[in-house]
């Protein structure tokens, strides 16, 4: 794992489910009740009277995240393979996130590729680890490294790696208020690393739009 991959790991370790000691639902709901006066608004009136059992409930889909442990999704692999051992890349892996810094959305999209070494995973399985890494407060650069360091200890392939484009709506809602302006981040694991050759073909092959029927 490179140094800069290491950096921006948590301090928690992406192996094991996150634990926190959660509020009541009643504490969630009152807490959102206090945001809604915060606001300006009367958390009695009709259109917001279940908003806070509303709100309570989006926020255990949203950040369902903490619930799950990607490694668990990486576990199962495959070895009948006929000596494949090239590059695999899943791309376009659409996504939604929230920023850690103002909790408003981040939406984008994952392309990562990793190059076997004896053995694959299932497909939708890369799918579902950028999902548990998105449905958690993100800062986008720590996500790409996460999402690459699970894959390089869990499968140890010979190399990793992710891409992610995405729009933050921080920068498009609020502060600046840019629209439309994207942010791309990269990192690369053992031959992808090592090689700008593989790196080359690995941005080649996102970039290549699919033929038209």
């Amino acid at each position: 794992m490179d140094a800069v991959a290491k950096k921006l790991m948590p301090s928690a370790s992406y192996m094991d489910k996150p634990v926190t000691d959660r509020p009541s639902q009643a504490e969630v709901e009152a807490a959102v009740r206090t945001l809604l006066r915060w606001t300006g608004d009367n958390p009695d009136r009709e259109g917001l009277i279940d908003t806070p059992k509303r709100v309570a409930k989006a926020f255990r889909e949203m950040y369902g995240g903490y619930d799950m442990c990607p490694a668990e999704e990486l576990g199962r692999t495959f070895e009948e393979v006929a000596g494949y051992d090239d590059l695999v890349l899943v791309k376009d892996i659409k996504f939604h996130s929230h920023c850690e810094h103002h909790m408003v959305p981040i939406i984008g999209r994952a392309h990562v590729a990793y190059l076997p070494d004896g053995k694959v995973v299932g497909l939708s399985k890369i799918a579902r680890v950028v999902d548990i890494f998105a449905h958690r407060l993100q800062t986008q650069e720590a996500m790409t490294a996460q999402v690459a360091n699970v894959i390089q200890d869990v499968l140890n392939p010979r190399g990793v790696a992710v891409m992610v484009e995405a729009e933050h709506m921080c920068m498009a809602m609020r502060g600046i208020r840019k629209q439309g302006s994207t942010t791309l981040t990269s990192t690369f694991t053992g031959a992808f690393r090592d090689s700008p050759e593989e790196q080359v073909r690995f941005v080649t092959m996102v970039r290549c739009a699919a033929p038209t029927s």
